[in-house]
């Protein structure tokens, strides 16, 4: 009996393609069990960690208690953030600044001051400036939160217990450590 017949089965029975196939199979399962390899991607690799602030800035939210709202985020100190439809996790809230709402008004003079906004409906809105803490990788263009680059016009989504809410990055700081 020949080792391989004119048909290319081994001994008659197993064709050496099915053979290879099986061998390349077995070669891919050792290599993912045997050799799971480090963790992290390689596009992590080379890159520094270092602590961030981002401002990022409300206007305009519609909130039946604004100051209740405030006194949320001094409570949790901590918020979820979403950056472009993708969640990142927990950060920091370092600081909420409540900003005033104002309108323009002429005066018989013909110069313009700035007073506060009579329109009672603004008594449910608040404007704010919200600083918020992290540690972000800085590559060659930037700081990234959760592979996504965070500079300032970056769309980011707040989440807490009793909010969540749309924001524009208008600041971004890197620290030393």
């Amino acid at each position: 009996m020949a080792i391989l017949d004119s048909k290319g089965r081994l001994f008659g029975k197993v064709s050496i393609l099915d053979l290879g196939a099986a061998l390349m199979i077995l070669l891919v399962l050792a290599g993912i069990f045997l050799f799971p390899g480090g963790s992290g991607s390689v596009a992590q690799v080379g890159t520094t960690t270092r602590p961030v602030e981002v401002d990022v800035m409300v206007r305009g939210l519609t909130v039946r208690d604004p100051q209740a709202l405030l006194k949320a985020f001094e409570d949790e100190k901590k918020t979820k953030i979403i950056i472009r439809n993708q969640p990142y996790g927990e950060v920091d809230v370092l600081a909420v600044q409540s900003l005033p709402r104002s309108v323009a008004v002429p005066q018989p003079d013909g110069t313009v001051k700035s007073l506060p906004d009579p329109r009672p409906e603004l008594n449910y809105t608040i404007d704010m400036l919200i600083t918020l803490g992290g540690d972000a990788q800085i590559v060659n263009n930037g700081a990234v939160l959760g592979n996504t680059n965070i500079k300032v016009g970056t769309p980011m989504e707040l989440e807490g217990l009793t909010y969540r809410f749309n924001a524009p990055v208008v600041g971004v700081r890197i620290l030393d450590k």
